[in-house]
C-alpha cells in the first residue's frame, strides 16, 4: 500500500491489549537456537519482516526452523555443523540482524556473504567490523568493511579487552557472540549501560557471563545448549499504545505482558517525568526477562529533559516522545540522542520534519531536539520514509490533528508490527 488516509475523529482508546513479541529477543532467541545443538523452541516470536529474515539466513546455513504464527522449533546441527551458504545472506531492513550475525559468523567455519537493502546500505558497519578485526575476524567490504555488503571467512578469534565508544547493544552482542568462539576471556566495558537481552539470554541458554558495573566478562570456547524462550511484550511497540492513552481524552489503555527489563524501560521513566498517569505492575519473569502489566490514562503533560544515561533505554521510543512532547505544557529538550542519526533514517531529521508538517513547533539539533508545547496539531501528509517507528508515531498523531492524515508507505510498520493498525482500530471499538 503506498498510502493510507487516518481520519480517527475524537474517539477515546478503552480496553486492554497483548503487543507482539520483542523484536530484539526475537533475533536473539532464532541466532542462539541456530548455534546451539539441538531442538530449541521459542514461544512469543514476533512475525515482523525483520525478524523473518533473521530465521532466512539461519536457514540457509542449515539449520531447519519451523514457524506456526508465534510459535517456532529450531533443529540445529550447532555451529560446526553449519553448511556454507550458497546464497548471499539477505538482511533487509534489519540492521540487528546484520550487526549480530557478523559476530555469529565470524567464530563459525564457513564463508558467507552479507548485505541488506538501500537503507542498511548506508548504516555505518565499521562500528562492529572494527572491534572484530582486533580479534582476529576477517572480514572484508565497501570502504574497508565500513559498510555492506561484507565478506565474513569465519575462523579461529581470540579474546578482546574492549572499551565501548558509544553505547550500543548492537555493537556489544556482536562482540559478545564473537567472544563465545574465541580463546581466552574477553572483557566489554560499557560507560552506559545498553539493553542487556544478550547477556540474559546467555544465561538461559547455559552460558557463564559475569557483568557488573559496566564490565561483562565472558570466557570463550563455551557452548550454547538448546532450551525454550518464552518472548515478552515489545515495551517499544507498547510505546505507541502508552503515549495514545495519555494524548487521547478519556482514553484508559492496559497492556499486558509486557517486557519490564530495566535497560529497556525509559518510556515509562519518560512519561513519569511529563507527569503521565500509569501504573505498572511487574508480575513475574521468564527466561531472566521481567515482564508485567502497564496501563495509562489520559492526563495533562509538562515538559522535561531527556538526556544522559536514559537515552540508550529509550532510544527507540524518542519518535513518539517526541509527539508527547508536542502536548505538554512547555519544552522538551532530548539531547545526547546522536545515535539516532544512524537509524533506518536519519530519525533527528525525520520527526522535527513530519511532526513539522501537522504543525508541531520542533527544532532539531545535531544530537537531538527541542519541543514546546501544547500546539494543535493539523491534519496534512507524512512519510514515514520506510522507517517503522516514523510510521507508528505518524499514526498516533493522527488521533489528535483536527483534520485527516495521510500516511505515505504504512506497509514499513510491519517490521516491527504487522497487526499495529488492527490493534489500534480493536482500541478505538
Amino acid at each position: 500500500m503506498e498510502r493510507m488516509t487516518l481520519d480517527y475523529g475524537e474517539a477515546a482508546l478503552k480496553g486492554s491489549l497483548a503487543v507482539p513479541g520483542d523484536k530484539s529477543i526475537s533475533h536473539r532467541s532464532v541466532m542462539f537456537g541456530s548455534m546451539a545443538e539441538g531442538r530449541t523452541t521459542v514461544s512469543g516470536f514476533l512475525p515482523g519482516e525483520d525478524c523473518l529474515r533473521t530465521i532466512d539466513c539461519f536457514r540457509s546455513l542449515g539449520v531447519r526452523i519451523d514457524r506456526e504464527g508465534t510459535d517456532l522449533i529450531i533443529d540445529s546441527p550447532g555451529i560446526d555443523g553449519w553448511k556454507e551458504p550458497s546464497e548471499i545472506l539477505y538482511t533487509g531492513n534489519s540492521g540487528t540482524t546484520t550487526r549480530l550475525i557478523l559476530g555469529v559468523l565470524a567464530g563459525s567455519r564457513v564463508h558467507s556473504v552479507v548485505t541488506g537493502d538501500s537503507s542498511i546500505a548506508k548504516r555505518p558497519m565499521k562500528r562492529v567490523t572494527g572491534p572484530l578485526a582486533l580479534m582476529g575476524a576477517d572480514i572484508r567490504g565497501r570502504d574497508d568493511a565500513r559498510f555492506t555488503p561484507l565478506s565474513v571467512q569465519g575462523g579461529p578469534l581470540r579474546a578482546i579487552d574492549y572499551e565501548m565508544p558509544v553505547a550500543s547493544a548492537q555493537v556489544k552482542s556482536a562482540v559478545l557472540f564473537a567472544a563465545l568462539r574465541a580463546e581466552g576471556e574477553s572483557v566489554v566495558r560499557e560507560k552506559e549501560v545498553s539493553r542487556d537481552h544478550t547477556e540474559r539470554m546467555m544465561q538461559n541458554f547455559g552460558i557463564r557471563i559475569e557483568s557488573e558495573d559496566g564490565i561483562i566478562r565472558l570466557a570463550g570456547g563455551q557452548k550454547p545448549s538448546a532450551v525454550h524462550v518464552d518472548v515478552p511484550g515489545d515495551i517499544s511497540s507498547a510505546a505507541f499504545f502508552l503515549a495514545a492513552a495519555a494524548l487521547v481524552p478519556g482514553s484508559r489503555v492496559e497492556l499486558g505482558n509486557v517486557g519490564l527489563n530495566p535497560t529497556r524501560t525509559g518510556m515509562l521513566d519518560a512519561l513519569e517525568a511529563m507527569g503521565a498517569d500509569m501504573e505498572v505492575d511487574e508480575s513475574g519473569s521468564a527466561d531472566s526477562e521481567p515482564r508485567g502489566t502497564v496501563t495509562v490514562r489520559h492526563s495533562s503533560l509538562r515538559g522535561t529533559e531527556i538526556s544522559g544515561a536514559l537515552i540508550p533505554r529509550l532510544i527507540d521510543e524518542i519518535p513518539v516522545i517526541a509527539l508527547l512532547a508536542t502536548q505538554a505544557e512547555g519544552t522538551t529538550v532530548i539531547r545526547d540522542a546522536e545515535e539516532l542519526r544512524v537509524k533506518e533514517t536519519d530519525r533527528i531529521a525525520a520527526v522535527a520534519e513530519e511532526l513539522g508538517k501537522l504543525g508541531a513547533d520542533i527544532e532539531p539539533a545535531p544530537d537531538g531536539m527541542i519541543i514546546r508545547g501544547p500546539v494543535k496539531l493539523r491534519g496534512g501528509s507524512v512519510d514515514s520514509r520506510g522507517d517503522h517507528r516514523i510510521g507508528m508515531m505518524a499514526a498516533v498523531a493522527a488521533l489528535i490533528t483536527d483534520g485527516p492524515v495521510t500516511l505515505e508507505d504504512p506497509d514499513c510498520i510491519g517490521i516491527s508490527y504487522p497487526g499495529f493498525f488492527e490493534d489500534l482500530d480493536s482500541l478505538r471499538g
